[in-house]
């Protein structure tokens, strides 16, 4: 049986037991991005709402015609002037 042990030529991952501290967050960058993620979210919700509300008008205008109705859609005529 042949077993061979290699050995690294790579340096040991320890330097005599000191440990450099890990660099401080940048709390900074966060908050901005925290900002722009809720951004984006207000700006899709309210994207949300708006398609909602345009699907339910038509809905109620296909609905309307889809009974033999006449004028369903709306048409808003400017008041005269006198």
């Amino acid at each position: 049986m042949f077993i061979s042990i290699r050995q690294s030529r790579d340096e040991p991952m320890t330097d005599g037991g000191r440990t450099e501290p890990e660099p401080p967050e940048d709390h900074g960058n966060r908050t901005v991005e925290n900002a722009v993620m809720l951004g984006f979210f207000v700006v899709l919700v309210a994207a949300g709402i708006w398609l909602l509300v345009t699907m339910a008008d038509l809905r109620k205008v296909q609905d309307c015609a889809a009974q033999g109705r006449r004028n369903c859609a709306t048409i808003e005529v400017p008041d005269r002037a006198r």
